[in-house]
């Protein structure tokens, strides 16, 4: 059964959206993450994906106050991404209570310190965030492309020790339009062993099925949730 992920992505404190990573294009749809968050585990959701949309563009973690609110107030296990950068903010984020920790800029700019986490942490905690364009590896809140295959990239990360593997096609994020299953499959087909967490694009209810008769691992929905094309009523239903 796949695992349903819904994103909380924070600017302020609260949640909020973006289109394709562009900060201009911003939508709040709630001044409250931790309703927002209890909404979910009340749903039967048991994971969270916790963004810090102001840390990303900070390169250090802003948010560290709300992660610790979820994380003592609601049992969900927390991936928390954004502004994760160094070994002290890598500590600050499980010592504020995530579950997993996602690097994708620093896995690019700092492989030395990435390969370091892995080491330290171990390939359950650490989640190698893999976002592409046309298959290429995009970073910094996708405002630069790579000229590196997705494909290679992950396969180094799983040589060293990587198990789970977030992976967002970033011309599709926030458009409503579809996931990247064509990317989804040959990442499942090269890397049968790799927890491959989808993210981007999931438009209605049977994106989710279709990713789950592809038995990948995991989901991330966050605009269908908050625009009302994906019900928690669907998930709770989903879950049991």
């Amino acid at each position: 059964m796949i695992q349903i992920i819904p994103a909380i992505d924070l600017i302020d404190g609260k949640c909020v959206r973006l289109t394709q990573g562009d900060y201009s294009q911003k939508k709040t749809y709630n001044e409250n993450p931790l309703e927002v968050a209890k909404s979910f585990e009340d749903a039967g959701i048991t994971r969270l994906h916790l963004v810090d949309l102001d840390g990303a563009k900070q390169k250090r973690i802003i948010n560290h106050k709300v992660l610790e609110l979820l994380a003592t107030k609601t049992n969900l296990h927390i991936d928390f991404g954004g502004g994760v950068q160094s070994d002290e903010m890598i500590e600050l984020a499980f010592n504020s209570g995530a579950k997993q920790v996602t690097g994708g800029s620093v896995a690019v700019k700092n492989p030395a310190l990435f390969e370091s986490w892995l080491k330290t942490y171990g390939g359950e905690k650490i989640i190698l965030g893999a976002d592409a364009r046309d298959e290429k590896i995009a970073i910094s809140g996708w405002e630069e492309a790579t000229t590196k295959s997705v494909y290679e990239f992950v396969g180094e990360y799983i040589q060293k020790g990587a198990k789970y593997a977030i992976s967002t096609d970033v011309a599709k994020d926030g458009l409503l339009q579809g996931p990247s299953f064509d990317l989804y499959q040959n990442l499942q087909d090269q890397f049968p062993d790799l927890q491959i967490i989808a993210s981007g694009g999931v438009a209605e209810f049977k994106d989710i099925v279709k990713l789950n008769d592809m038995n990948i691992f995991g989901v991330i929905v966050g605009k269908a949730i908050y625009e009302g094309r994906v019900t928690l009523k669907q998930l709770a239903e989903f879950n049991r």
